[in-house]
């Protein structure tokens, strides 16, 4: 596993601001009163332990369904104005699902916000694509997210940023790391984000984010048709559905937290 973390103290994190789409929103990771949680909740309290009770401060701008531009216009100026010690940047997902996109000019796109964001906060934490060899559909973009992989890591070196690099992240490739819908991670793929990402930070972690799952029985071919099935109808269907007609996930939508706020 390559050594992703910065020459920083831990320490010195006493506030945090979170970018995104619906990954750092935290969506497939249920919270209280129809919100989520997510691995930047859960990284935010790992956090809080490094300081005096009450004295850690975090914000989540992150909304789901945002292109990389949306979250340029509409969050990046913001997590600017916080100026806050530590923010994860993890944008252009969308951008790369959507047929024709250049994962190249995304990654151009995405340098610059990284340059812009760089200038105004302690240290800017990049988030690779996850590697999509098993999910159905996806699959079949692997190519183009490897090459956007490629450009975030090369991004972050010339720009002396960490990575949380989602590729290397083996135990996400377990489908129990996923929600119903295969295209965003359940409670425990969250949790295990979370823990990754804390290491690249330089903290010590409970538990290893890459431990293996427990022995799970193997399923028939019946099973896994219906399950296939099932999934296409309650999940993929509407997804293609929305993009056919221009809407978003995150229509009316506001950031859950967007204020640098005490846990």
């Amino acid at each position: 596993m390559a050594d992703d973390s910065n020459s920083f103290s831990k320490s010195a994190i006493g506030s945090y601001a979170a970018v995104g789409d619906s990954f750092t929103e935290g969506v497939g990771d249920p919270g209280p009163d129809d919100t989520f949680i997510g691995w930047a909740d859960r990284l935010a309290v790992l956090l809080s332990d490094q300081q005096d009770e009450h004295t850690f401060r975090y914000a989540n701008l992150a909304v789901r369904g945002r292109l990389l531009d949306q979250i340029v216009e509409e969050q990046v100026p913001r997590a600017k104005e916080l100026g806050p010690d530590l923010v994860t940047f993890c944008a252009g997902g969308n951008d790369i699902l959507r047929p024709g996109s250049d994962p190249d000019d995304v990654a151009e796109r995405y340098e610059a916000a990284v340059v812009d964001l760089a200038s105004s906060v302690g240290t800017v934490l990049l988030c690779t694509g996850f590697d999509t060899r098993g999910v159905p559909v996806l699959r079949h973009l692997r190519g183009k997210i490897a090459t956007y992989t490629a450009h975030v890591r090369a991004i972050a070196d010339r720009h002396d940023c960490p990575v949380l690099d989602l590729w290397s992240l083996r135990s996400v490739q377990d489908r129990r790391a996923w929600s119903d819908d295969r295209l965003h991670l359940s409670p425990d793929g969250h949790t295990r984000v979370a823990l990754r990402a804390a290491q690249v930070l330089g903290l010590q972690v409970p538990a290893d984010p890459d431990q293996a799952w427990p022995d799970e029985g193997l399923r028939s071919p019946a099973e896994v048709r219906r399950d296939n099935i099932h999934w296409a109808r309650e999940h993929l269907v509407p997804w293609i559905g929305r993009r056919l007609r221009g809407e978003s996930s995150g229509d009316h939508v506001e950031a859950k937290r967007p204020d640098l706020l005490p846990l």
